[in-house]
């Protein structure tokens, strides 16, 4: 029996990867994706990409896009608030399972199975524990750029570069090239999961709580 499950979708390289094992699973169906959004900046959580560039990654894979709004400085308690009751709704449709990129962060995967189970579902995590999956990512055809870094690692002339194997030669040595870790966050515009490349312009760069941003905009087809 084919098992429904919801895809937690970030915009990244991770994200892009793991759906791309789950599509290619003849055991699942990804019933669409999740994404926790910020409000008053309607930008994604962490990654600081516009909303209006999630709604066209959702548009070129062909999955539904189902958002979470998240407060401004949200506490955990009122995030897994909104996630649960997101959720809910999601398992009386059918889904059992909510699947996440994440490759060897031990901590935050009990943390997202611990709350999974209070509702009765479950964690899928198609990349954990996978080396090389960065290289795999490149090796496969997908495309992104670096959307955010960690100022106290990373300077500002990483945000907007391509994700490419020069740009993991320049890291430095304590810079987990997977950036697990959250040194940098990645927006992936093209791929075998999508239909077509989505086009985008690079805007301005600013240092906000610790990160710098590259905004990301949307940008004209030339098809």
């Amino acid at each position: 029996m084919v098992e429904k499950v919801l895809f937690s979708w970030s915009g990244g390289k991770d994200s892009a990867l793991a759906l791309h094992h789950m599509l290619n699973d003849e055991r699942y169906r990804v019933a669409g994706l999740l994404t926790t959004v910020t409000e008053g900046y309607n930008r994604i959580s962490l990654h600081g990409v516009r909303d209006t560039l999630l709604e066209q990654q959702a548009a070129a894979i062909g999955l539904p896009m189902h958002r979470v709004y998240i407060p401004q400085d949200s506490s955990n308690e009122e995030y897994e608030a909104r996630m649960g009751q997101a959720l809910l709704e999601h398992q009386r449709a059918g889904v059992t399972a909510v699947v996440f990129g994440d490759i060897f962060l031990f901590e935050i995967k009990k943390y997202r199975e611990n709350n999974l189970a209070r509702i009765g579902m479950k964690g899928i995590f198609p990349l954990w524990g996978k080396n090389g999956c960065y290289q795999d990512f490149i090796d496969l055809g997908f495309k992104a750029v670096i959307a955010s870094a960690d100022a106290r690692l990373l300077g500002d002339t990483y945000v907007g570069r391509a994700f490419d194997r020069q740009f993991i030669a320049d890291l430095p040595t304590n810079v987990d090239p997977n950036g697990e870790n959250g040194e940098f966050h990645t927006f992936v515009y093209d791929g075998p999961i999508f239909g077509g490349a989505i086009p985008y312009n690079l805007g301005e760069v600013v240092q906000r709580d610790g990160f710098f941003y590259c905004d990301i905009l949307p940008g004209v087809s030339t098809r």
